[in-house]
């Protein structure tokens, strides 16, 4: 190939694959992420919030590394650090001045430093007071409560820090709620008490997993960015996928599931990949809404993606514990993970047939020895699962994360990372956590008051009993609180409200009178991916999508119907949680390795005849009435029994029969059909 075809053929790929812009990546990541409507301030200001993120990162390093201070201290300068930089740098109203910072945000900064240092200088006291708090005590803690639902709103959303309020309204009042609901209630010292000053409210279990585990991982994810790992995704699922049928959304599904590794955020994941892929697909005939769909239903299923999960996967351990690893978590959702996306691959790959879609041309194909020669840059994420697998600590198999990802970086001087990027990714960390920092201190309070007042339990039987025992409909009642909680808050927040409430209720079911130290570690975690799962894909779920309305951003398409066809797309999301429940061995946790690979081979068979049900197409366009058969064996194969398995895999291999054999004449007749239309 000649100088001049090369540089065509690379003007070609610029031309029909060419990225948004930064600054249009920056507005649709303004307005549907809260978390990244920031400020951008020039001056000294600009200079003390990069010190301070700075800090805040480095003083998190210290304490992976040489050991955490007490409870109390850590997390406290934890939140002190996060309350006083969120003020600092998210304004008041999403449509306030970004350029300077209001005269009442330097109060409340220095309001959080406060609140932050009270628990360091006066520890001995604090701890020796017997649960009895000072007039000053009662003002600082009352000041730190409202720091936390003011900081929760600016960071992670209005519905959170409602949700919050109506909590504590509830610990106060208990005695006028309804019989099932009440409580002797609460006075305005002992709330404050039981927030700030126990480690069961703001600095419960939430914070503490923020302050630890969470934060050395969106280190490593940040430094994992800045070696290029994310853009190196990109090419490595272009690839491996581009050139089979309708590549590029099989290029979004892959590079989605990968940059799900290190980042836990649904609507982050839609702009970084997103911005590349779905120009790519529409630029190659697929539908706007059905292009942003695609991207929107992936990229929300990172958060599902081992080895590097959500932050609310950090929390189940500490929510189950019994002895549960991260390990533990992230090795159950491996296979639920590959049945998501194996779900997505599907339908991506029987739309594409439906229209008639091809991969990329050679030409449009990177070239693939180069891309293989950096696989390298995978090292970090694979040495993170090999460290877990050793049982190195998930702290410091984090840390060693982050040094392996600074070494494959100097393997070329593109990728090598100067001081310079080593600073900015600790500060850019930092900066990713304000917001898992106010939704963990908002979360505290919701459990404070739940642990407090028994209203778990109280819901958990009244769950139950609205559904008459029926473990689908309790299940049901469970998946549709999920949903809506989901809608407005983060899935953090959503998992630590629906984990205390709503579990319970499955776990009672499916282990009735059974003491919580006595019940099977595989029916707490069946019960609490249940609602981990809901509480994700509700960033994909009609009315309030919100990755589904970023897609819709970059692709142009109308926002509702991306959302219609995103949902449609991951509807193994809302069949996996169920599966969980119903064949715990999909968990592999106490099963035989033949099991597994049953259960497994009548998933993705399942999903299969699902996916040519709902999009109409398989070896050629699907009657009606065949769709309706196509989904039947699909649930038939998903439904773990052995008579449905049969049943449904024998309907299975008779439809795959019928539609290969008559394929050649349902195709001859589409293209009749076409040729007619375009002669009328």
């Amino acid at each position: 190939m000649t100088t001049q075809q090369k540089s065509n053929n690379e003007e070609v790929k610029k031309e029909e694959f060419e990225q948004i812009s930064a600054e249009e990546q920056q507005a649709i990541l303004e307005k549907y992420d809260i978390e990244s409507n920031v400020r951008t301030i020039s001056g000294i200001m600009k200079h003390v919030i990069f010190f301070g993120l700075l800090a805040f990162s480095l003083f998190q390093l210290y304490t992976a590394i040489y050991g955490q201070f007490p409870a109390q201290i850590q997390r406290t300068i934890h939140l002190g650090f996060g309350l006083t930089l969120i003020f600092l740098l998210f304004p008041a109203r999403k449509k306030a001045a970004k350029h300077k910072i209001a005269w009442f945000d330097y109060i409340l900064a220095v309001l959080s430093i406060v609140v932050g240092s009270y628990w360091t200088m006066n520890y001995t006291e604090l701890v020796n007071s017997n649960g009895t708090i000072t007039p000053i005590d009662f003002i600082i803690g009352l000041i730190a409560v409202g720091l936390v639902l003011e900081a929760a709103r600016r960071a992670v959303g209005l519905p959170i820090t409602i949700i919050a309020i109506c909590f504590l309204i509830y610990a106060y009042f208990g005695p006028y709620f309804p019989d099932f609901m009440a409580h002797r209630g609460q006075d305005l010292e002992s709330i404050v008490n039981l927030m700030y000053f126990t480690t069961d409210g703001i600095f419960g279990t939430p914070i503490s997993v923020s302050a630890t585990f969470i934060f050395v991982f969106l280190l490593f994810g940040a430094f994992l960015v800045k070696t290029g790992v994310g853009q190196y995704f990109n090419d490595l699922a272009v690839a491996l996928a581009g050139k089979l049928i309708g590549g590029p959304a099989k290029v979004a599904v892959f590079s989605s599931a990968l940059q799900g590794t290190i980042s836990g955020s649904s609507v982050a994941n839609v702009v970084t990949s997103g911005s590349y892929t779905i120009p790519m697909m529409k630029k190659l005939g697929y539908r706007k809404e059905f292009a942003g769909a695609v991207e929107a239903a992936a990229s929300t299923g990172g958060q599902l993606m081992p080895p590097i999960m959500g932050a609310a996967a950090f929390l189940m351990v500490e929510f189950i514990g019994r002895g549960i690893t991260y390990w533990d978590i992230a090795k159950a959702a491996a296979i639920p993970a590959l049945l998501y996306f194996t779900g997505i691959w599907i339908m991506t790959h029987f739309e594409a047939k439906r229209v008639g879609l091809k991969g990329l041309r050679d030409d449009q194909m990177p070239n693939r020895r180069e891309v293989f020669k950096k696989i390298y840059l995978l090292l970090p994420i694979i040495s993170i699962i090999v460290l877990m697998l050793t049982g190195t600590p998930v702290m410091h198999a984090a840390l060693y994360g982050i040094l392996i990802s600074i070494g494959v970086a100097m393997f070329d001087k593109k990728t090598r990372l100067k001081p310079k990027d080593i600073i900015d990714a600790l500060v850019e960390g930092a900066r990713t956590a304000l917001g898992v920092v106010a939704a963990t201190a908002c979360a505290g309070i919701i459990v404070g008051v739940v642990v407090k007042t028994g209203l778990g339990l109280s819901l958990a039987n009244s769950l139950v009993a609205l559904a008459g025992g029926s473990i689908i409909l309790t299940l049901i009642f469970v998946m549709i609180a999920s949903l809506i909680l989901g809608m407005g808050a983060p899935t953090t927040a959503n998992y630590v409200i629906t984990s205390t409430i709503a579990a319970p209720a499955i776990v009672a079911l499916l282990s009735p009178n059974t003491p919580q130290e006595l019940v099977p570690v595989v029916v707490l975690l069946s019960a609490h991916f249940f609602v981990f799962y809901f509480g994700i894909i509700a960033d994909i779920t009609p009315p309030v999508a919100l990755a589904a309305f970023a897609a819709s951003g970059i692709s142009g398409g109308d926002p509702i119907k991306t959302g219609i066809n995103s949902a449609k797309l991951a509807i193994a999301a809302f069949i996996i949680p169920y599966m969980i429940v119903f064949s715990p061995a999909l968990l592999m946790i106490d099963t035989t390795i033949p099991e597994i690979i049953w259960v497994v081979f009548t998933a993705i068979t399942g999903m299969v005849a699902i996916g040519a049900g709902v999009i109409g197409y398989w070896y050629r366009k699907m009657l009606w009435f065949e769709r309706i058969i196509a989904i039947a064996s699909g649930l038939l194969l998903i439904y773990p029994e052995k008579f449905s398995d049969w049943a449904g895999l024998a309907i299975f291999i008779a439809m795959f029969v019928i539609q290969y054999v008559t394929q050649r004449k349902g195709n001859d007749d589409d293209n009749q059909n076409s040729n007619t239309s375009v002669t009328a």
